[in-house]
């Protein structure tokens, strides 16, 4: 096949000619459960600012520590379906105004093409509205039916975030928020990340240190540790923040990041069935990348 940098029509075009993949091209993106892995990149520099302007030439990707030939690229905004699932358990009862306008930060710079649904946790897991949609002032709305309770199901609404994007086409995202650890999940936190893997869902985490009184004395609450592992092995990121006034930059960072990532693609030596490990490398001095550290090399195309 030749190489070459692909507008998105084309992507698609050079995707169903190499055979046997799984594509789906409903949004102009692809997914891959047997012959391309896909790999989102972000890249920054040693100033943490997005880089816009990178080549295919400037990208590595090694499967397993070998180094592959990187056969479609493209660094053109990519549609994505999004589910922004936020935590509004007691220890958020002061900062749920904060948290509500950061989120509608990120809901106002979803793109005409993206779709989105608002999701919050608690004892309860609740979705707003019940559909996928790109009218962002219905997501907007949605932010108004958020409610309190106790305890915090993270795991639990991060499993049901990955359901509800199941059936979608083109690429997906987890968009999390949460101020303490999982205290009543019933699925655990490897198994969020095995589905996160094999239905190639990428995991953004927001976590928030907060002090907060819990009936009978004051107490300082941090992220649960299992959510910048869920970013890093997605190719997601992962933010954890001290104040609360840094939640709207913060969001609006994220809503940057998810329209000025680069889509790569790989063909996997073998399919094993078993997990491949990921490195992507840019030859660029004073540069970060982020990606997916990880694929299941199945035979069976992702659901």
């Amino acid at each position: 096949m030749r190489i070459m940098k692909l507008t998105t029509k084309g992507l698609v075009a050079a995707l169903l000619a190499a055979g046997g993949i799984s594509v789906f091209a409903q949004q102009g993106v692809f997914r891959s459960g047997t012959r391309i892995v896909p790999v989102y990149a972000t890249v920054t520099d040693a100033q943490k600012r997005l880089v816009p302007d990178l080549a295919k030439t400037d990208f590595e990707i090694l499967d397993n520590e070998k180094l592959q030939e990187i056969q479609l690229f493209e660094n053109e905004v990519q549609p994505i379906t999004v589910v922004v699932m936020l935590d509004t358990s007691a220890s958020m009862t002061g900062n749920l105004g904060l948290l509500s306008n950061a989120a509608e930060q990120f809901l106002l710079r979803l793109l005409p093409k993206d779709k989105g649904m608002v999701g919050a946790f608690n004892d309860k897991i609740s979705f707003f509205p019940s559909h996928f949609t790109g009218n962002r002032d219905e997501l907007v709305r949605s932010l108004k039916q958020l409610d309190f309770g106790n305890p915090t199901r993270l795991f639990d609404a991060i499993h049901a975030s990955i359901q509800q994007l199941k059936d979608i086409d083109g690429r997906r995202v987890v968009l999390v928020f949460t101020d303490g650890d999982d205290t009543d999940s019933s699925v655990g936190a490897g198994t969020v990340l095995d589905e996160a893997r094999t239905e190639e869902v990428m995991i953004y985490a927001v976590g928030l240190r907060s002090d907060y009184f819990n009936g009978s004395r004051q107490v300082r609450s941090k992220p649960d540790s299992s959510l910048k592992r869920f970013a890093d092995e997605t190719g997601g990121g992962y933010f954890e923040l001290e104040k609360s006034a840094d939640l709207a930059p913060t969001f609006t960072r994220v809503a940057s990041e998810l329209h000025s990532q680069y889509a790569l693609g790989f063909t996997p030596a073998s399919l094993d069935g078993k997990i491949h490990r990921v490195l992507v490398r840019v030859k660029r001095p004073a540069m970060t990348v982020r990606a997916r550290k990880s694929y299941l090399a199945s035979t069976e195309p992702a659901k």
